[in-house]
């Protein structure tokens, strides 16, 4: 027997069945890896990382340990000193950050050369790339004395949490950062064609149980007297 009418069961029925969808959809779009499957900082659907991926290339498995999103200190625009490797004691910006892979990397620091471009009579050139740098392998630091410290997470007397140097004690304010069209929302100053947070919170709206039609001939005076016919559904 079809069901001609609207109920709540034909409701919940048709929820269901877009939440089943919604988790279908999910899986068939989570990306799947190979067991050896080594990660970088290119796509892993791009030609760089297929080129350090090739089939049947197996690769020694990279351990980390779990940051928690509120433990992390270190963010892009601050400036770190490497603590291991080649460039030890040299001091930089980070310039981007990987928090899935405990990654950082800083702007002219722990370079590498590739060689690329070569196309038949062209020989190709070198060019310097940076290289990803573990979390534990620099340490932030402190403005008061540009000196390497830990860090450590704490509440201002008005309830603001900040980073604070071990060593001094000193805040160590968040970097400003612009986004990605060039705007830093902490220097931003509205324009003359720019809406203000007062005017965009403001309600402006009366909510009514009146449909458009009936507000529009409310506003210019209309009035009609004319009624639908009553009509029933079975």
């Amino acid at each position: 027997m079809n069901c001609w009418c609207w109920c709540n069961t034909c409701d919940i029925d048709i929820q269901r069945g877009k939440m089943r969808l919604t988790a279908l959809l999910s899986m068939a779009a989570k990306a799947t890896f190979p067991k050896d499957y080594r990660f970088g900082t290119n796509r892993p659907w791009t030609v760089a990382a297929k080129r350090l991926n090739p089939p049947g290339k197996k690769r020694r498995k990279v351990f980390m340990d779990p940051v928690a999103p509120e433990d992390w200190s270190v963010f892009r625009g601050d400036t770190v000193e490497i603590l291991a490797g080649k460039d030890k004691g040299k001091q930089g910006k980070v310039v981007q950050v990987f928090r899935h892979r405990n990654w950082v990397i800083l702007g002219g620091l722990n370079t590498h050369y590739r060689y690329i471009g070569k196309v038949g009579e062209y020989r190709g050139t070198y060019i310097a790339s940076e290289a990803p740098l573990l979390l534990n392998n620099v340490s932030l630091i402190d403005p008061t004395d540009k000196k390497p410290t830990g860090v450590e997470w704490r509440f201002t007397e008005e309830g603001e949490r900040v980073r604070v140097s071990v060593r001094t004690g000193r805040i160590i304010p968040k970097p400003i950062v612009e986004r990605r069209d060039g705007i830093v929302p902490q220097q931003w100053k509205d324009g003359p064609k720019d809406t203000s947070p007062d005017d965009t919170l403001e309600k402006t709206y009366t909510p009514s149980m009146k449909t458009l039609e009936e507000e529009v001939m409310e506003k210019l005076g209309i009035e009609e007297n004319r009624r639908h016919q009553k009509s029933y559904w079975y």
